[in-house]
């Protein structure tokens, strides 16, 4: 079984490192790229009016790593009054390993959805909702907080833009190689990939791969694009993404 990487660095080189380590043959082919995002200079005067009525959200390891550079540029620490939460547990270990705050989190998976169930976040009428993202993603946190009467504002720390490969070049590269099981960890990823593909090696080879992916909807997308040997990590992390692989070989 060879294994073809998509997630991004420096996430994805990990990942291969450490499939290689337990002798699996493994390669990374990251299909986004991370560059500061535009709301990042507006960060200090948002965090310095937080309250302990407000709310501060990080869904993703890259809005935490681009902020806390931005904090460290102005000689800054992470405000102290907000209640913290992130999209799950990889992201919460790291916006507690620069702030040294208590995060709220879901244990169980790394969504909106199970966010949304915390205790934590059922009665939120009237508080400040501050939400630490990359450029585009989904909106139903954002809008459920708001429906909930939080005031909802969202801050681009980085953005996500597609590396550029040449199609056909690639496939016929993984497919020699033997590339016979992909990782994929978002709808973005995943459309990339197929329109990467041309039409050819995507119906001989492409589909034909076994896809591991991070959510249902994520499968239920893989399943709607043509693909059939689809399997669900019970996360998002790289741990989850090793116990999925590993049961597999």
């Amino acid at each position: 079984m060879s294994i073809l990487v998509t997630r991004p660095s420096p996430a994805g080189e990990a990942l291969v490192s450490r499939l290689r380590t337990l002798g699996q043959e493994a390669w990374s082919f990251p299909l986004i790229e991370f560059t500061p995002g535009r709301d990042l200079p507006r960060l200090a005067d948002a965090f310095s009016s937080l309250t302990d009525n407000d709310l501060l959200f990080a869904l993703s390891q890259h809005a935490v790593a681009f902020a806390h550079a931005q904090l460290e540029r102005q000689g800054l620490e992470w405000p102290v009054a907000p209640h913290y939460f992130a999209i799950g547990r990889t992201t919460a270990l790291a916006l507690h390993t620069v702030s040294g705050h208590d995060i709220h989190y879901p244990r169980d998976r790394e969504i909106s959805e199970v966010l949304l169930q915390l205790p934590e976040l059922q009665n939120i009428a009237g508080k400040r909702a501050l939400i630490l993202r990359g450029n585009g993603g989904r909106e139903l946190l954002g809008e459920t907080l708001n429906a909930r009467g939080a005031d909802v504002t969202f801050y681009e720390c980085y953005q996500r833009s597609a590396k550029h490969y040449d199609g056909a070049e690639e496939a016929m590269r993984w497919q020699s190689r033997g590339v016979t099981t992909i990782v994929v960890t978002s709808g973005e990823m995943l459309q990339q990939l197929n329109a990467l593909i041309p039409q050819w090696y995507r119906e001989n080879w492409l589909l034909r791969c076994r896809l591991i992916v991070v959510s249902e909807r994520l499968a239920h997308l893989a399943r709607e694009l043509g693909w059939q040997d689809i399997k669900v990590a019970d996360n998002a992390d790289n741990d989850a993404l090793l116990r999925a692989l590993q049961q597999l070989s």
